[in-house]
Formats: C-alpha cells, sequence, structure tokens
C-alpha cells in the first residue's frame, strides 16, 4: 500500500503562470494549452498573494484567485470586498479538500484585511452555500421580437431630443469607465471595474484563442450633450428566403438614466435588418419589457437565475453600510460554521442611520451567514426563507419585520461577470 504525497496549497509564482493556467482551462474544460499571448497577459495582472495553485507532484491541479472590490449596497454606499475568481479542481482531483483548503485561507486573509464581504458568480449552485455564500442578486435574459415591438419604424431619433452616435473602442475607454461608475454608484449589487476590464471589453488585452470580433458600440447623449447611456453588441448575418434575420446580442449597456436606456433599446430595435434583440444579462426587475408600446414582444429567455454570491465577513459593518427605508429593531443570531462572522446582533434602522451591535439579548430571527448575505442587497424575503425552514423565527412576526427593514422596491441587480 502506498502512500499518497501532500498536494501542496500555496501561492504560485511566476514561474507557475503556465501550469497554473493550463489548469484553469483543464478545469473549466476547455484547450488545455494556453497561448503565450494568454500567458503574458495574465503575468502582467495576477496578484502573486491572491493567485493559489495546488501543486501535486509539482503540478497544478487546481486554481484559485482573488483581488479587491468595491460593492454598491442600499443607499449608495460602496465596501471593500473580495472578489473571488478563476475557481477550477481538475476532475482527477476532487473531493480533496483543495477548494476548502483555498478559499479558508482567502476568506481569512480578507477578514484580516478588513473586507467586509467576498463575492463570487457560481458556475454551480451547490458549491459555495457551504462557504457560507448566498445569493444575493438575480439576472434575467429576455429576447424581443422586434417585429412585435410596436416601434414606428420612422422614428430612428431619441424623442426626448437627444442623440445616439457609433462610436469606437477609443471612445469606449474613454467614456465607459465615468458613465459605469455613475450607473454603479446607484445600482445596490453592481461592483467596480478597472482599468483591464475595458482593455478586455474592447480588445486591447486577449485571454483566450476566441478571435477578437470588434463589436458596435453605441453612445447616447442627453439634448444637453452630456453622455448618458452606452451599448457594446454585435449582429450575425442570417438570411432566409432572401429575407434578413439578423440577431443583435447585446455585450453590456450602461444607462444612468431611463431616457438613456429606453433610447439605447429603442435604437437596437430599429437597425436594419435586425429582426430579433438578445439583452444579455439584466435585472430581474429590468425595464426593458416597458420601454416597449408592446411589451409582450420581449420575452424572458432566463426567467430568473441566481448571479452575485455574497459572503459576508462583518456582519456590523455590513447592516451599517447599508440605507433602511423603514424604523426598526430586530436582534439576530447569526451562524456562521466557519467562525468568521457568526454571533448575536441587535440592528437598529432607520432612514437617517443603523447601528448593529453585538448583544446578549435573547434572539428573535435565527439565520445561517449564508442566508443573512442573501438578505443583505435587498432582494431575497425573510418570510421566504423562514417557510423554507432556513431562518427560524424565535419571536413571531420576525421575519415580517425583518422583510420590512431589510427589502429594496428595485431589486439588486450585477452587471459583471468577473
Amino acid at each position: 500500500m502506498t502512500t499518497r504525497p501532500a498536494i501542496d496549497v500555496r501561492p504560485i509564482t511566476e514561474a507557475d503562470i503556465p501550469d497554473w493556467t493550463r489548469a484553469l482551462h483543464t478545469g473549466f474544460l476547455r484547450s488545455p494549452a494556453p497561448t503565450q499571448e494568454e500567458i503574458d497577459s495574465r503575468t502582467g495582472y495576477l496578484l502573486a498573494h491572491r493567485t493559489q495553485g495546488a501543486f501535486d507532484a509539482g503540478r497544478c491541479v487546481a486554481t484559485y484567485r482573488s483581488f479587491d472590490q468595491e460593492l454598491t449596497v442600499p443607499g449608495g454606499h460602496q465596501v471593500p470586498a473580495d472578489a473571488i475568481s478563476n475557481v477550477a479542481v481538475t476532475a482527477t482531483h476532487r473531493r480533496r479538500g483543495l477548494l476548502t483548503r483555498m478559499m479558508t485561507q482567502d476568506l481569512t486573509a480578507a477578514k484580516e484585511r478588513g473586507d467586509v464581504a467576498a463575492t463570487l458568480i457560481a458556475a454551480e449552485y451547490q458549491i459555495y452555500g457551504r462557504y457560507g455564500f448566498g445569493p444575493a442578486t438575480s439576472m434575467t435574459e429576455w429576447t424581443v421580437d422586434v417585429l412585435r415591438t410596436g416601434l414606428d419604424a420612422r422614428r430612428l431619433t431619441p424623442d426626448d431630443g437627444g442623440r445616439i452616435d457609433l462610436v469606437d473602442g477609443e471612445d469606449v475607454r474613454k467614456l465607459g469607465p465615468d458613465l459605469h461608475e455613475r450607473l454603479r454608484r446607484a445600482q445596490p449589487g453592481a461592483v467596480s471595474r478597472d482599468d483591464r476590464w475595458w482593455q478586455v471589453n474592447t480588445g486591447v488585452v486577449h485571454l483566450d484563442r476566441t478571435p477578437w470580433v470588434e463589436p458596435f458600440y453605441a453612445l447616447y447623449r442627453s439634448p444637453s450633450g452630456e453622455p448618458e447611456g452606452l451599448v457594446s453588441y454585435v449582429c450575425d448575418d442570417t438570411w432566409h428566403d432572401k429575407q434578413p434575420h439578423d440577431t443583435a446580442q447585446v455585450n453590456w449597456l450602461i444607462a444612468t438614466t431611463p431616457a438613456a436606456e429606453r433610447a439605447l433599446w429603442h435604437y437596437l430595435c430599429s437597425i436594419d435588418w435586425v429582426t430579433q434583440v438578445k439583452s444579455g444579462w439584466r435585472a430581474p426587475d429590468d425595464l426593458l419589457p416597458l420601454h416597449l408600446p408592446n411589451p409582450r414582444a420581449a420575452k424572458a429567455t432566463t426567467s430568473q437565475a441566481d448571479w452575485l454570491w455574497v459572503r459576508l465577513l462583518d456582519v456590523v459593518r455590513a447592516l451599517e453600510a447599508r440605507a433602511y427605508d423603514g424604523v426598526g429593531a430586530l436582534v439576530l443570531e447569526v451562524a456562521d460554521a466557519a467562525g468568521l462572522a457568526g454571533g448575536r446582533y441587535r440592528l437598529e434602522a432607520a432612514p437617517d442611520g443603523a447601528s448593529c451591535t453585538p448583544t446578549g439579548a435573547s434572539p428573535e430571527l435565527t439565520l445561517d451567514i449564508a442566508d443573512l448575505a442573501a438578505l443583505w442587497l435587498g432582494d431575497e424575503s425573510a418570510v421566504r426563507l423562514a417557510a423554507l425552514g432556513r431562518v427560524r423565527e424565535e419571536r413571531a412576526g420576525a421575519a415580517q419585520v425583518a422583510d420590512a427593514l431589510l427589502r429594496t422596491s428595485r431589486r439588486p441587480w450585477c452587471p459583471d461577470m468577473f
């Protein structure tokens, strides 16, 4: 009987990047061999102390990366977050605790660093709840049947006096960051983007073997000339019986005002040859259908799916950072198997501010840290979770109090994949 050698989990070095990237591709079932361009690109931005690998006999078999992020909470305040990405374990090394080891090291460091929460986009639903993550935002994708929208094809310009111009990648890199900052500071669930995001999404930096296809970019300016919206989209080239049936696929759309959002959707539905518009990932209560004379022209192709997952690392700062529309108090018993943020807390909230303090008072609502994360940004309902047995009322009506305090009038939304 042979003894299996221990697998080394550690931060990677620059020399590890080719092997680490190969393991990442393998875990995501992509062609294993990375290009030199991708290796060079990753060498320039990976933070060695935040990028982990698991090595078996010197070969990388699992990957993990985190980086700094800001997350917007209800009320517009931004909190520091530990964004987690590139999590992959090679099929031959599953169920050996490699992700647990990497996750534990990273979350412990994030708490010591002072991050309020950790975030990720979960490829698989069942993995991350055991690490204290809860689904905190959702998304919906829409497909618009252009011919059924009821829009007047003769009116191709915004009816509010604004204008739409096609721009190029250089314009996007100049104007996009400010537009996104304005959006994300007003949108709970939105996260920060760095310069690299704009480089990747305008073709300056390539990360995979797929040839870069330059998208179209359309910019909306208000009647005063202020940039208020920007959309990136691509079109296919589909014909049936000598008739065009093109689809405009939205990569991303930023709008800082309802007028800009409306103008951009109307523009996309007015492009010659386009008979279908696919929205990309949008908020679950997105206004897109209601911007159309006939909302039934927009069909939810993904009616609702979990998107941003959150793991709270500091309950006090998390609950004090966000805004509350109502007035009330609640004692929460928060269970955290990892020992990072559990405890009993008294939340006192009002529109002019909130306080959250450890307390010895009797709990009114008992829940896991993952379920508190799902409630934190205002999307989930404590009453719903109580019906599922995931939240326990220690005082009758406590779940309704939680909903009155935590739920928001518009649902949180994260526009980004990371």
